[in-house]
């Protein structure tokens, strides 16, 4: 089996031995990027220190050191999250040639658990979008099809986990951005609940919206990932205690008996394309007959379409609001997105802030019934990449241009833990996912379910000879990494 996409146990048992050398993964993860990443972008800019680290690494397992959980794992930084001496550019020209001073929480805990940081992953400036692109790096394409698009916003890690360069994506999610990726590239995501995994440094230390948590190839992988990941800081006032949890146990073991979902195709009154559909409700399906009852229901939250987009304006005010003199420098989605906010009447935001708490409440009522709520992460199959987003859902033109992240975005603003789990190919064998929402905290079942999930719809995997043909057919691409951390 190729070592890159060994499951991540198996490759730090192997690392732990001694059978697997963090300077040989270290040099097959380089050299598939070297493959690979002209033609997806995914990888922009490499870390320096990559392969010096695999060494350190190594020579402490031969002193006898416990070289952590993550031994050897080449592991992706999305470029929001800074990593102490890589370009830091947020994909925005006006930090194109900044560099991070220090390396966020989730970067340390990385580090503290064997992980090897390869280097910074695309994403849309500031992270706001659903198609990966930017003015400072290009376009993120989809491994599974170099015509469409990788999703958004982690979606250069999406692409380079679907490809094999790396083992574990970091990233966040204010919308959807682990899971509308996880989705379009065939790899699992979770939107952790708020505060598990701190968010640390933050220009706004109380966003409940924006969280940081991980995408992973396997099920098993993100909760090995989570475990490394999550746990309170003195440095972030929001955060949960995880002592005693073991979210690895949870996905091995599958869901408790007893258990049963609710599915629901279409949560935001927004429609749906049938072939996304079908793939997710056969995955339904699949579930019950392997013995968890799943009940379709009639769920309505299209209310809060307009709840997200009031909170969301007043999101990027507070996070742009120091910037608010380079506005017009900025891309068209974070300048729109915060003039919006500006515009926002204080009202509306109290009469948002009363139908999030209807939406909790809604939702409430459903997990009295149900363990689990079961729903297409989106209604769309990927679309094509030089699109900023697609123009029809079900056949039907959308009302807004972010209609097609209602699927996603309705459930942030409940602060459940909610995963994006891949769930079968659609008919030009296109990768579909489906959400697994649970309880508060409960990230253990989402994960449980999820691997069952997994288990029942198979693992796939993109067409990689294709990627490395485009690469060879096109030796002057843009679309490589930086050699170095520094500015180019």
């Amino acid at each position: 089996m190729d070592a890159l996409f060994l499951p991540v146990r198996d490759l730090a048992a192997q690392v732990r031995t001694g059978a697997l050398s963090p300077v040989a993964i270290a040099e097959a993860t380089l050299a598939r990027v070297t493959r690979c990443n002209p033609a997806l972008n995914a990888i922009v800019t490499l870390n320096p220190a990559f392969l010096q680290d695999a060494h350190d690494l190594e020579r402490r397992i031969q002193r006898g050191e416990d070289p952590g959980p993550l031994a050897g794992l080449p592991v992706g930084i999305k470029d929001v999250t800074p990593v102490k001496g890589l370009r830091h550019t947020h994909g925005s020209p006006l930090y194109r040639d900044q560099v991070a001073e220090e390396d966020a929480l989730v970067v340390r805990r990385l580090r503290a658990a064997g992980a090897l940081i390869l280097g910074k992953t695309n994403t849309p400036e500031f992270a706001a979008g659903g198609n990966t692109w930017n003015d400072v790096f290009g376009r993120t394409r989809n491994p599974w099809n170099l015509d469409r698009s990788a999703g958004g916003s982690t979606g250069g890690g999406a692409a380079a986990l679907a490809a094999g360069m790396i083992g574990l994506a970091e990233g966040t999610d204010l919308g959807g951005s682990l899971r509308i990726p996880a989705s379009f590239c065939g790899v699992a995501g979770l939107r952790p609940s708020v505060g598990l995994v701190p968010t640390c440094p933050s220009e706004w230390a109380w966003d409940t919206l924006q969280v940081t948590g991980p995408m992973a190839r396997t099920v098993e992988d993100l909760a090995q990932a989570l475990q490394a990941l999550a746990g309170p800081s003195p440095c972030a006032p929001l955060g949960q205690p995880v002592q005693g949890r073991d979210f690895a146990a949870a996905a091995r073991h599958g869901p408790r008996p007893g258990v049963c979902a609710a599915y629901c195709p279409d949560i935001a009154g927004i429609g749906i394309d049938p072939p996304v559909e079908a793939v997710c409700r056969r995955a339904a399906d699949r579930l019950a007959e392997s013995g968890i009852p799943v009940e379709a229901v009639a769920l309505d939250l299209a209310f809060a379409r307009e709840t997200f987009l009031a909170l969301r304006g007043y999101w990027f005010v507070t996070w742009m609001s120091t910037r608010l003199e380079h506005l017009d420098e900025l891309g068209v989605n974070v300048r729109n997105n915060t003039r919006a906010g500006l515009e926002t009447e204080v009202w509306r935001l109290g009469e948002a802030e009363q139908a999030r708490s209807r939406l909790w409440q809604i939702l409430r009522g459903v997990f009295e019934r149900y363990d689990y709520l079961l729903t297409p992460t989106m209604a769309v199959p990927p679309f094509p990449v030089e699109h900023n987003y697609p123009e029809t859902i079900g056949g039907r033109p959308m009302q807004t241009y972010v209609d097609w992240l209602a699927p996603t975005f309705v459930l942030s603003l409940t602060g459940l833990p909610v995963a994006s789990i891949p769930c079968g190919l659609d008919g030009e064998r296109m990768p579909v996912g489906i959400q697994v929402v649970g309880r508060p905290s409960a990230e253990e079942e989402v994960l449980a379910l999820g691997a069952r999930i997994e288990e029942l719809c198979g693992p796939a995997r993109p067409p990689l000879e294709a990627i490395e043909r485009w690469a060879s057919a096109h030796p002057d691409a843009l679309l490589g990494p930086t050699p170095s951390g520094g500015p180019r």
